[in-house]
């Protein structure tokens, strides 16, 4: 636990907490203005389609129907990376899967809506369709073309960088792995459905609300799409049910509700239905992926070699970011001496994949780390010692030059191996149960924002008020991870006040300093940072004034715990808002500013070098134990142990929560997540109860265990929980099975009807496991 804070380290209550458990938070589908109108989205029943012709005639005569829109009305392409704007609000020449936005319809309720929608006529000219990944690498011709903008056929992005001679190192490995894996497609599945809100204001600006978790990267797509000046656009984010990483970016419905009450001078509501959910999803790339990896007899790595394709869906979203990490962020925890990755993401007719918790890299995690246990036993080395012995260390550079500081990779094994008896239980448990492990690594923010510029990336402006109050403006997105809280305890801590007197104004274009959003585990590190310069400058004005009026040193003047004091005089205090008092008359009105930027220096200069450098990164340990049913091919998870170095746990119950949250994820997509396809495009499952994820009493138990490796450059040491503990979830488990059953699993979800192939296979092979065969 911290000590000498007031506020750090301690099991505070998040600031919001209440109102969320007593109904009061306010989300975007609880508010309503006078005269709302309702809009539907039209979305195409083919996969792959030209449209020839969208009359809408009978739609608009349809009592209570007001105004409505197709992609004529949208002819500016977008897209979350600069270099890869290749979306429609709504489709302009042709659909590209099956759910795609075709127009909108805005209606004086939801129900005439609907109604309205069914009246639509669209004349489409059906075209070939491309559902895999192979037959994306096997058409290019200009039918088959899934995004027009495509350069070269099918393919969305590919990369291939290399550091070292890796054939010559695993040629003379004294062991060499080869193996193909297969990691399923999934999808965010938040509490909240998407909804946005446009209500057009008498001078000119359009306010839209909505459950975005990127406001900034939102008002910069709508003013561009809209064609109207940024100025005139106003985001709000209301509170959010879930986000995820599948609203880190925009949607058609926040198009056509900003549109359409331009359009009608009337407020418009758009919230999607669970199904829409599915079809609009940005979720989790299926990948195949091949490695090669090489150790030397005595367990030390020696290369590591991949070829990965990843199915993109219809457009780029994050695609050019995911391909370089699908291979960037594997570099740690282990050495790697020499290294080669060769990522390849294709487009395809089905719904857009882009950033889901672990963005992009969960995947070559769950191949990686089966790999390394594959090793172990091939050299006959304990799996965690084989971890232990390849652990990269601290303060070094990966062999992608990736800059690491802070390390708590070996105490996360630790504590995961002494909490689980894995000493005395690994490869000893009888047939059928099983122990696993799992390391990893991810990054706490990334080095560079999506789009090119040099301005901060995290920014926050204080103001303390002479009644104690102090209020802070911040851009970022609190999604129910609990940023608005993260500010308050840094505010707290720094100003001395008590948490029950700041109040946190978040994600409000007009009102709030820019932040580049909730993503890629960012907020604690850079908006940590950013209130942390805004506070120390506010509180030297506040100790000088102090000081002058008590005639001591300013640095003797310490604020803390509802207090302000002197170590002159110990038994001499005030309160904060005595002290603001004292601040206001000398300095004026008090108010502050601070910002945050990545260092230069924690990437290698080559190309892509910038994707997946991090200021500092989390690590990550699993270890799972697993009851496989030998009848049936189901797999129990009893319960998985895991350890998360976060640096400085600024609460650990908050920090506890997102390991939990993060393990369930990844226990989740190992045993029952698939986003799942028919032959025609059709997604199986678009609904809660199809679409199978575990409910509480699925869940294994979990045991959280927090390493505090306290980063020299994070906010009090403070590096990132939210995404890194879910990485090593899926290869513990996989791991697990292997000790259990000894069938190695290597495609995604493990369910029943794999388990029982693997044993038949094993048994057709006459390979005993554990004494029985």
């Amino acid at each position: 636990p911290a000590t000498g804070f007031s506020v750090i380290g301690k099991r505070n209550r998040k600031v919001e907490g209440r109102r969320k458990v007593t109904g009061q938070a306010i989300y975007a589908d609880d508010l309503v203005f006078p005269r709302m109108l309702h809009a539907k989205i039209l979305r195409s029943p083919h996969p792959h389609a030209r449209i020839r012709e969208i009359d809408l005639s009978a739609a608009l005569a349809h009592p209570g129907v007001i105004a409505a829109c197709t992609g004529k009305d949208f002819p500016v392409p977008f897209g979350i990376i600069p270099w890869t704007q290749d979306e429609y609000a709504l489709a302009l020449d042709k659909v590209a899967y099956v759910g795609d936005a075709v127009a909108c319809i805005a209606a004086v309720d939801e129900r005439t809506a609907a109604e309205a929608l069914a009246l639509v006529r669209v004349k489409y000219e059906l075209l070939p369709n491309v559902l895999t990944i192979d037959d994306a690498l096997a058409h290019d011709d200009d039918a088959h073309k899934v995004n027009p903008f495509a350069k070269h056929g099918n393919i969305s992005k590919q990369v291939t960088l290399t550091f070292g001679d890796v054939d010559a190192a695993l040629a003379s490995s004294d062991i060499e792995l080869e193996q193909e894996f297969f990691y399923a497609g999934s999808t965010h599945v938040p509490i909240e459905p998407h909804c946005a809100i446009g209500v057009p204001e008498l001078n000119g600006v359009i306010t839209v609300y909505s459950s975005t978790q990127v406001p900034h990267y939102l008002h910069r797509d709508l003013a561009k799409v809209l064609r109207i000046p940024a100025d005139r656009v106003r985001l709000i984010q209301p509170s959010v049910g879930g986000c995820l990483g599948g609203k880190s970016e925009a949607f058609s419905l926040e198009f056509c509700v900003a549109f359409l009450a331009l359009k009608t001078g009337r407020p418009v509501k758009i919230l999607y239905t669970r199904e829409e959910v599915f079809y609009a999803h940005r979720g989790r790339h299926p990948m195949r992926l091949h490695y090669r990896a090489g150790v030397t007899k005595d367990g030390m790595l020696t290369g590591v070699k991949s070829k990965i394709y990843l199915d993109g869906g219809a457009a780029s979203s994050f695609g050019l970011v995911t391909t370089y990490y699908s291979g960037q962020l594997l570099t740690a925890p282990y050495r790697f001496p020499t290294y080669e990755f060769d990522s390849t993401r294709v487009f395809t007719n089905k719904p857009v994949c882009g950033p889901k918790r672990g963005h992009g890299s969960v995947q070559p995690r769950f191949a990686f780390e089966c790999m390394m246990d594959m090793l172990a036993e091939k050299v006959g080395m304990d799996p965690i010692e084989m971890r232990r012995k390849n652990s990269i260390g601290d303060h070094v550079r990966t062999v992608n030059e990736l800059r690491v500081t802070s390390n708590g990779f070996l105490e996360c094994l630790d504590k995961v191996e002494g909490a689980s008896g894995w000493k005395e239980r690994f490869r000893k448990l009888p047939f059928g149960r099983g122990l696993g492990v799992a390391g990893s690594m991810y990054i706490s923010g990334t080095n560079y924002p999506i789009y090119p510029n040099d301005m901060p990336q995290s920014a926050v402006q204080l103001r303390a008020d002479r009644s104690g109050r102090v209020t802070i403006f911040c851009g970022a997105s609190d999604i129910g991870q609990g940023s608005d809280s993260m500010l308050a305890y840094v505010v707290a801590e720094e100003l001395g006040v008590t948490l029950e007197s700041i109040r946190v104004v978040a994600a409000d274009t007009d009102l709030t300093p820019v932040d580049m959003g909730a993503y890629s585990s960012r907020v604690t590190f850079m908006v940590g940072n950013a209130a942390l310069d805004a506070c120390r400058k506010l509180k030297k004005w506040v100790q000088e004034a102090v000081a002058e009026a008590w005639e001591v040193p300013a640095h003797s003047v310490w604020l803390a715990g509802g207090k302000v004091g002197t170590w002159q005089d110990t038994a001499r205090t005030m309160t904060p808002a005595e002290a603001f008092v004292l601040a206001e008359s000398k300095f004026g009105t008090l108010g502050s500013v601070g910002s945050y930027n990545t260092p230069k220096d924690v990437h290698g200069a080559y190309r892509g070098g910038t994707i997946g450098a991090s200021p500092a990164y989390s690590f990550t340990a699993h270890l799972a134990e697993v009851d496989v049913d030998v009848e049936t091919g189901v797999v129990e998870v009893k319960k998985i142990w895991v350890a998360h170095d976060c640096g400085r746990a600024l609460n650990p119950t908050l920090v506890e929560g997102q390991i939990e949250g993060s393990t369930y994820m990844g226990f989740a997509e190992a045993l029952m997540e698939e986003q799942a396809y028919s032959p025609t495009g059709l997604h199986t499952g678009p609904s809660l109860l199809d679409y199978r994820i575990p409910t509480s009493l699925d869940c294994p138990e979990f045991e959280a265990h927090i390493v505090e490796s306290v980063d020299p450059e994070g906010p009090y040491g403070a590096k990132e929980a939210g995404e890194g503990p879910l990485h090593s979830s899926v290869p513990a488990i996989a791991n697990a099975i292997y000790d259990a059953i000894g069938v190695r699993l290597t495609v995604l979800p493990f369910w029943p009807g794999r388990v029982l192939a693997g044993l038949a296979e094993k048994r057709a092979a006459g390979r005993a496991w554990k004494g029985v065969l």
